[in-house]
Parts: structure tokens; sequence; C-alpha cells
């Protein structure tokens, strides 16, 4: 398997969905990510009429942390230890775009 990608969670109330993705260490830099990314936002607020998409990813992954960046999302904030990384707890940041964003982002 290359990776994944996709939406980990769906909140309908709120038209809030969460995007997780990993890509294997030997495809990384090639741009995959990047196009699938794009897909899945586009998804996301197009088809599933979502009004915002958060990313969540560990404050040390410098790599995960540059995807949303590249695609206009905003840091909203940080968790403490909200995951637990093979031997130790990790803190996420959390980033949002909203679907207004991200119509004057793509004109």
């Amino acid at each position: 398997m290359v990776g994944t990608i996709g939406f980990n969670d769906i909140n309908k109330t709120n038209k809030i969905g969460t995007i997780g993705y990993w890509l294997g260490e030997n495809f990384q830099g090639k741009g995959i990510m990047s196009k699938a990314f794009k897909s899945v936002i586009d998804y996301g607020f197009k088809d599933l009429g979502l009004n915002k998409i958060e990313v969540s990813v560990a404050v040390g992954n410098k790599k995960s942390r540059a995807l949303p960046k590249q695609f206009g999302f905003i840091l909203e904030g940080e968790i403490r230890q909200a995951e637990w990384l093979y031997d130790h707890y990790v803190d996420h940041v959390i980033y949002g775009l909203l679907s207004n964003e991200w119509k004057k982002l793509s004109n």
C-alpha cells in the first residue's frame, strides 16, 4: 500500500469533516498526497456540502503539517496529549479551512 487518505469523521449536524492521511516514506515528495488532499477537499466541500474541514496532526510531524498549510488551512489550536504514539503521548495541532475560504483560494 502506498498510503491512505479520507474523512475519519463527518459531523453531519455541524457540517465538519476531519481528514486523516498517511503516505509511505518511499512515496513522499512526489506530489501524490498533495493531489489526493486537494481531491478530498473538493469532494468534502462540493459533494458532501461541508462548511469546514479540519486536520489534526502531531506537533512534531513537519511533513504532515506542511500539507494543510499548502492548501490554506489556518492553525486553530493545540490539543495536549492527543495521541498515544509508540511509547508516549504527543500533542496535536488542529488546522481548519472553511468552505468560503476554499472558494476564494480555488479561484
